[in-house]
């Protein structure tokens, strides 16, 4: 099924999920938006619609690497002492060809890591869980643990941290019916899908 579709399935969980608590219209708005990107949240484990946003483009940041990498090397060359000297070339040559090896998917982790460490900078527990869900997703193949029970509990722990951060009454409601509301979409029960969604990995690989 298609992100926009996922989107939208996810902003309608929140509006009801608002609606049902005669929320006003700016906290509405609020679950709105949190149940379009909660919907789209299982689909981070690829090159999609969130995991692009959410991250730099991969050329970019590898151009910026290969830029500070250089610097790094005249610098140590012309500044450095002794040893100094050549530890800088070094660690300033890494950089360079770390750089060339950097995808999409990498870029990914690179996000996960400042969304972590933003985390803990600002004591946002929430924040943290976030941040480590982002990174797993970058490492795993497709609907698989993203879309399975694991996933959902990660994500309910995520969401429940969330809500007591605002302290807004139905951002947990929100984010679990848009999560949830993408592994049903996802389901070999619709024609639409080839594929399904294996819920109780690393368990069992049977797709429903």
């Amino acid at each position: 099924m298609k992100g926009s579709l996922h989107t939208a399935i996810g902003a309608a969980s929140g509006f009801i999920v608002a609606n049902s608590l005669q929320s006003d219209p700016m906290t509405t708005l609020l679950l709105v938006g949190l149940g379009g990107i909660s919907g789209l949240m299982p689909d981070i484990d690829i090159d999609g619609k969130l995991s692009n946003k959410i991250t730099l483009s991969a050329g970019m940041i590898r151009t910026v690497a290969q830029f500070i990498g250089i610097l790094m090397m005249v610098y140590s060359y012309f500044e450095g002492m002794d040893k100094e000297k050549w530890i800088g070339i070094f660690l300033g040559l890494m950089m360079i060809v770390a750089s060339s090896y950097l995808t999409q998917r990498r870029m990914l982790t690179v996000t996960g890591g400042g969304v972590l460490a933003g985390g803990i900078f600002l004591q946002e527990t929430w924040l943290s869980l976030l941040g480590i869900y982002i990174m797993i997703a970058s490492f795993i193949p497709h609907r698989s643990y993203t879309h399975s029970i694991a996933g959902i509990l990660f994500f309910a722990a995520i969401a429940f941290r969330l809500e007591a951060s605002l302290g807004i009454d139905g951002v947990f409601m929100t984010c679990m019916a848009g999560y949830i509301s993408h592994l049903i979409a996802d389901m070999k029960i619709l024609p639409v899908n080839k594929r399904g969604v294996k819920y109780f990995l690393p368990f069992s690989s049977k797709e429903f």
